[in-house]
């Protein structure tokens, strides 16, 4: 079953007077468990269709179903419970919080969006931030850490409530070569242990060289020849 499916998708915002397509009619499937990026230029929509898939958004027109939910209909409080229990965020910005430790940024979701008693917490914490290479660091602060170590503890924090579905936005924008492709490689590895599927809104062509599944955007559509890469993704 594919974990994401647009269909006939549309997103126009209103600005002033003017009405601004961001999406048109879009209509995409991703498998379960696919290493999946889409691809385009700024202003592609690209952001858009993550932010439909992370129910931080409605779109104006067509169905979006994530994990065999019809999310487009969700209320407020429903779409922030789904997103907890199901989802998980990258950024490109990393947004660990400056005040907390690396294993209180991890635990945070757990504790904040589930209310999970510290019994639970702190085994889930252990586990993803030995996953990512990252326990020897659990107490310091994001001050103290280099950009490569910020996003694997903010890929620690999105895996720390096993979602089926983790949307990534321009995860290594503000990374060097050598440390995106690093944090790719982790991505990829942590796909394969936790059985989740990423999506990638990207411009790195290490990610593209990676993605099982590519969606190429342009002015809201879709175009020709967006396809299944490999066969390597899971069922």
């Amino acid at each position: 079953m594919d974990i994401v499916t647009f269909e006939n998708v549309s997103k126009i915002y209103r600005i002033g007077e003017v009405d601004v397509a961001a999406l048109l009619d879009v209509t995409l499937h991703i498998p379960r468990g696919a290493f999946t990026a889409l691809v385009g230029p700024s202003g592609s929509g690209k952001t858009t269709a993550l932010n439909l898939m992370g129910c931080l958004d409605r779109p104006s027109k067509g169905e979006v179903m994530v994990d065999g939910r019809q999310v487009d209909r969700l209320g407020r409080r429903e779409s922030a419970v789904f997103r907890g229990e199901k989802l998980g965020f990258v950024f490109q910005d990393f947004n660990l919080l400056p005040v907390l430790t690396v294993f209180e940024n991890v635990e945070y979701p757990l504790l904040m969006i589930r209310n999970l008693p510290k019994s639970q917490r702190k085994p889930a914490v252990d586990r993803v931030l030995l996953a990512v290479d990252m326990s020897t660091q659990a107490r310091k602060y994001p001050s103290q850490l280099s950009g490569g170590q910020k996003q694997r503890a903010a890929v620690a924090r999105a895996l720390v409530g096993e979602p089926a579905l983790v949307l990534a936005d321009e995860p290594t924008a503000n990374l060097d070569g050598q440390t995106a492709q690093m944090v790719v490689d982790l991505m990829k590895r942590m796909r394969d242990e936790f059985g989740t599927t990423f999506v990638f809104s990207t411009h790195d062509p290490r990610i593209m060289k990676q993605a099982e599944v590519m969606f190429h955007l342009e002015d809201g559509r879709l175009l020709d020849g967006s396809s299944v890469i490999g066969e390597k993704h899971h069922d």
